[in-house]
């Protein structure tokens, strides 16, 4: 492993620490009355992403091999980037009617 890598690998993982703050944040200040659900809904959610990620990374490491993960993981960023965007739309059109 080079020293670039080792970079962009503790940087991804500190992004991926600070997306799952705001992800309990997100679920728990929906549910503010029934936070045990929240949780519990928190970590079902947790538990099915990494399930599907650790799936399919190992089809794309099966069909492309370890050299293009980072570029799958980038993909993948970008794809969450626009969920993140759109959810945010529906939030503000959503709160701009009450």
């Amino acid at each position: 492993m080079t020293i670039p890598t080792a970079i962009i690998i503790l940087f991804w993982g500190i992004l991926a620490g600070i997306g799952a703050n705001i992800n309990q944040y997100w679920i728990m200040s929906a549910a503010p009355q029934a936070p045990d659900f929240a949780n519990g809904l928190f970590l079902t959610s947790v538990n099915l992403g990494t399930t599907i990620g650790t799936s399919i990374s190992g089809i794309i490491i099966t069909s492309l091999g370890t050299q293009e993960i980072l570029f799958v993981g980038v993909i993948a960023l970008i794809i969450s980037m626009v969920f993140i965007i759109m959810r945010n739309i529906i939030y503000r059109s959503e709160a701009k009617k009450v």
